[in-house]
C-alpha cells in the first residue's frame, strides 16, 4: 500500500544516521544558497564565458597574425632561396668568363712569347751567320797569307814592293 501512516512516517524520519531533518536542513541551505548565490554565480560564469569568447578571439587573432608572419617568412624564405640560387648562377657565370679569359689570356701570352721566341732564334741565327762570315773571312784572310807568304818568293815580294811604291807615286802626282 502506498499510504504510508504518519506513525510510520515518523519512523523513517527519526531512523538513526538518516533523520530526515538534516536532510530537509540541506535542502533549505542549499536552496537559500542558490537564492542568494545565483547572482554572483551566474556573473561570474557569464564573465568567465566572455573572457573565454575574448580568449578564443585573442587566440585566433593571434593564429591569424602569425598565419601571417608564417607566410611572410616562407615568402622571404622563397626570396632567399631565390637570391643565393641567383649568386650561385652568377658565380657559376663569372667563374665561367673569368676561365676563358684566362684561357684567351694563356692564348695570347703563349702566341706572344712563341712570336718573341721566333725573333731571339733570327736574331741568334744571324748573329751566328754574321759571325760565322766575319770567322770565314778571318780564316780565309789567314789561309791566303799563309799561302801567300808560302808561295811568295823574295823576288815576288820585291817586285810587289816595287808596284806599290809606283802606285803611291802616281797617287801623288
Amino acid at each position: 500500500m502506498l499510504l504510508i501512516s504518519l506513525s510510520d512516517w515518523s519512523e523513517y524520519v527519526n531512523y538513526p544516521g538518516l533523520e530526515l531533518w538534516k536532510f530537509l536542513n540541506l535542502a533549505i541551505f542549499l536552496t537559500a544558497g542558490i537564492i542568494i548565490l545565483r547572482k554572483p554565480i551566474r556573473n561570474a560564469l557569464i564573465s568567465r564565458g566572455e573572457g573565454i569568447k575574448l580568449e578564443i578571439q585573442k587566440a585566433q587573432t593571434e593564429r591569424d597574425e602569425a598565419n601571417i608572419k608564417l607566410a611572410e617568412a616562407e615568402a622571404l624564405w622563397a626570396s632567399v632561396r631565390t637570391d643565393v640560387q641567383n649568386v650561385r648562377n652568377l658565380a657559376s657565370q663569372e667563374a665561367d668568363a673569368e676561365r676563358l679569359r684566362q684561357a684567351s689570356a694563356g692564348e695570347q701570352e703563349i702566341e706572344r712569347l712563341k712570336v718573341q721566341a721566333a725573333r731571339e732564334l733570327e736574331l741568334a741565327r744571324r748573329a751566328a751567320h754574321k759571325e760565322l762570315q766575319q770567322f770565314l773571312a778571318k780564316r780565309s784572310l789567314q789561309i791566303a797569307r799563309q799561302s801567300v807568304i808560302r808561295e811568295l818568293s823574295p823576288e815576288d815580294d820585291l817586285r810587289l814592293i816595287r808596284e806599290r811604291i809606283g802606285e803611291l807615286r802616281r797617287a801623288r802626282g
